[in-house]
């Protein structure tokens, strides 16, 4: 077991070394003038190099998780204990490493310098900022208002006054406060699975130590890691009929990030009861929704941005599509098809776009309406899943939000166990060889070689251990055959 973990630090402390030459800075960071960070950022073996450190690293964290899950199977006395190490000793790691994988937190920067200047996060850009790209944030906030809570954006103006102009610095405090999110689902992630009989620590397992919950939740520093842990936290709380600190529990989490509020109508649920009937659940969603409306009130009132995040949030649909999410396919598939006979495609985006959303919560709706009590949270978490990704646009972290609520309801061990395992596998893939640092006067050159060389070993090393690794290579098997429409149709 202690190789096991182990060898998580190595591939922990791998991501670290590689990020120092592949991770995002400001470029008025003084690491910049560094001759170490000089000679790893602008030479381009010293690139290369750190391109292929960070996806060996990606690749050894993510075969220790899978030995640990091996290791533990049973999920005996004791299990959680070694799962909560693992989740420390891999994230001390990441808790230094320059920004990877995504350049967000730079955005949260701006955004608390825009509420420090007296301006509206929900209506202006970063771009009305002095020196906002020497201060790292992507050009795609520039124009547009901030998708974040009222919460966060107290945080944000906070850190941002304690910290002063480093950015360096300010990104480690962002960090810290991502962390304090993958602590809360640490902490209530085995007691909500108890409470559905899964074992605890399996599903810590799939959820905290996996190891894209770590790039993004630690190393990317993301904001989504504080609004999980805190959603995580007040469906517990409701479980357990503490309705009212569920309800602020789980505004503190829309101030992060609004996209929780999806989970509100199922909150009223749980607190209303297993034995409550239509009038009280109807009498619960009241009490429900104006202790919510009150408390955002509250924190509008407090940092005078009242519900300027409902307006953004239900317009914010991020720009364009993923290739990968379903909508993003049909998108193409569709525009391929009106191009094809000459026709105009420029709104198949925005019409598919609506009818996702539509979808979307017209799932959440009915799965508010039917199914058993003790079904509640994977109603919830199926809710949830349908308006994530019936979006043209899915991040590899969007899926981070739904994990812990499939997680600690269950998740078998056949074809929905292969499903997280395919998952994880293809976005570290994706994100290891994504939004790499490169200073432009080595992009044209270096970018597709080092893109193509971060692919090539994760190809490699995934096939490896998908295939021909002695003891990891039956893992994917077995679950194949242990699908029982598979057996049937084989029988047949």
């Amino acid at each position: 077991m202690n190789r096991t973990i182990l060898s998580g630090v190595i591939g922990s402390s791998l991501i670290l070394f590689g990020s120092f030459g592949t991770g995002w800075l400001a470029s008025v960071s003084p690491l910049n003038r560094d001759p170490f960070f000089i000679m790893l950022r602008t030479e381009p073996a010293g690139v290369i190099t750190c391109v292929v450190l960070l996806a060996l690293g990606c690749w050894i964290l993510f075969r220790s998780w899978w030995r640990l899950g091996q290791k533990l199977k049973g999920w005996g006395e004791g299990s959680l204990t070694v799962v909560r190490k693992a989740v420390w000793l891999w994230s001390i790691p990441m808790l230094v490493t320059l920004p990877i994988m995504s350049r967000d937190v730079f955005a949260y920067i701006g955004q608390g310098r825009l509420v420090d200047a007296g301006q509206d996060p929900y209506v202006d850009g970063i771009s009305s900022l002095n020196n906002w790209f020497q201060l790292g944030t992507d050009t795609m906030w520039a124009q547009d208002g901030t998708p974040y809570g009222p919460l966060y954006l107290s945080i944000e103006w906070l850190v941002v006054n304690i910290v002063g102009g480093s950015t360096d610095v300010a990104i480690l405090v962002f960090r810290a406060i991502a962390f304090i999110g993958v602590l809360l689902c640490l902490h209530f992630v085995p007691k909500l699975a108890e409470l559905h009989a899964v074992p605890g620590a399996k599903a810590t397992w799939m959820t905290v130590v996996n190891p894209l919950f770590l790039v993004n939740f630690v190393a990317s520093a993301h904001n989504d890691s504080l609004m999980t842990g805190l959603a995580v936290w007040s469906v517990y709380l409701a479980c357990k009929r503490y309705g009212f600190w569920a309800i602020v529990v789980l505004a503190a989490s829309v101030g992060v990030k609004p996209i929780t509020l999806v989970l509100l109508p199922f909150i009223g649920l749980l607190w209303a009861g297993p034995e409550a009937k239509w009038p009280r659940r109807i009498l619960y969603w009241f009490y429900t929704g104006m202790l919510f409306l009150a408390l955002m009130t509250f924190v509008g009132w407090l940092n005078g941005y009242w519900f300027g995040w409902l307006s953004v949030m239900l317009n914010y649909t991020g720009a364009g599509f993923s290739i990968y999410a379903p909508l993003g396919l049909a998108t193409i598939g569709i525009q391929n098809i009106f191009n094809s006979f000459g026709l105009e495609s420029g709104g198949v985006l925005d019409v598919v776009k609506t009818a996702g959303r539509l979808v979307g919560v017209a799932i959440a709706f009915i799965l508010m309406f039917r199914g058993k009590y003790s079904h509640l949270v994977q109603r919830m978490a199926i809710a949830f899943a349908a308006i994530v990704v019936l979006s043209p646009v899915i991040q590899p972290w969007y899926l981070l939000w739904l994990l812990p609520f499939f997680a600690v309801t269950g998740l078998r061990d056949d074809w929905q166990m292969l499903w997280l395992h395919l998952t994880t596998i293809f976005f570290l893939a994706y994100q290891a060889a994504d939004q790499i640092f490169v200073w432009q006067f080595l992009q044209e050159s270096l970018v597709p070689r080092i893109q193509m060389i971060s692919w090539c070993i994760s190809i490699a090393c995934a096939v490896y251990l998908v295939f021909f690794d002695p003891k990891t290579k039956n893992i994917c098997p077995d679950l194949l055959s242990s699908t029982n429409w598979l057996k049937r149709t084989k029988e047949a």
